[in-house]
């Protein structure tokens, strides 16, 4: 880990934000001094060759980012469902991809509850008509994945989120990806709520 600017652990530089969907995938990016996420771009989502996993890390490597955030669908009451198990899967083959390029970059799952439903909120008020919300309603959502994660991390001065970790090379490809909490991203288990 980096040192932040401002005396914190936590990585500097382009940090990217990822939105998993079925039939899109939003990505959004961040400067270097992690101030404003901006929306950067929408890939289609390729469930069967997972094409969309490698443009993601191609922009990654180009950027370069220092740390990708995957949101992490939830339940009001802070369940993880189908929607959850597809994003835990795509930071997965995201940690993957990245180690088998070469890149060293750390893929964490930080939550999402209401990031769709807030950026098709800011689209109506920005008055775009629901008509075109479709082509960037998933980079906006993932603007404001990021911009969480990293407001969480200068007011904690610490990282954030689930780090994923690509199955070990002797392992089976199907394996599921390792999660481990960021230091000081998750006390205990009674206190998870929106902190991821």
């Amino acid at each position: 880990m980096a040192e932040s600017t401002d005396g914190g652990v936590y990585p500097r530089g382009i940090k990217l934000g990822v939105d998993v969907g079925t039939v899109r995938v939003g990505v959004a990016i961040c400067d270097p001094d992690g101030i404003l996420a901006t929306p950067f771009k929408t890939v289609a989502r390729d469930s069967k060759k997972n094409s969309d996993v490698r443009v993601v890390v191609k922009h990654a490597a180009e950027l370069p980012a220092v740390q990708i955030f995957v949101g992490l669908p939830r339940t009001m009451k802070g369940e993880e469902r189908a929607s959850a198990d597809m994003a835990v899967s795509y930071a997965g083959l995201l940690a993957d991809e990245l180690q088998r390029v070469g890149l060293d970059i750390p893929v964490s799952l930080v939550d999402e509850r209401l990031s769709t439903v807030t950026a098709h909120r800011n689209l109506h008020e920005a008055g775009m008509s629901s008509r075109n919300h479709r082509k960037v309603v998933d980079q906006v959502a993932a603007a404001g994945i990021l911009q969480h994660a990293i407001d969480m991390q200068k007011a904690r001065g610490t990282d954030v989120g689930r780090r994923v970790q690509a199955p070990a090379q002797s392992e089976k490809p199907s394996s599921a990806p390792t999660l481990r909490a960021a230091s000081g991203s998750e006390p205990d288990s009674s206190t998870r709520g929106l902190q991821l």
